[in-house]
């Protein structure tokens, strides 16, 4: 079995796999609830005591998970495991 050793034709697979990565996220939009991932909830959230947090319709945020990684550029990290858009 010959392996090819072509660098277009690796840079091109890897931007497709990059591409369907992106595509399995959810898209990101404001959520006055969220579910609860932990024990605490996210900043300017309150517990609801029914495994969710929300607003109480006051703010609406835009947060994604954090997933355990580092928030992205232009997010903050507002705890609860999640991040915030700045």
């Amino acid at each position: 079995m010959r392996v090819s050793t072509n660098p277009l034709r690796a840079g091109l697979l890897a931007g497709l796999a990059l591409a369907a990565l992106g595509a399995l996220q959810a898209p990101v939009q404001a959520q006055r609830v969220v579910p609860k991932l932990g024990t605490l909830c996210p900043l300017g959230y309150v517990d609801t005591l029914n495994g969710k947090c929300s607003t109480l319709g006051l703010m609406t945020y835009t947060v994604k998970p954090t997933n355990g990684q580092a928030c992205p550029e232009g997010w903050m990290n507002v705890g609860g495991g999640y991040c915030r858009q700045k």
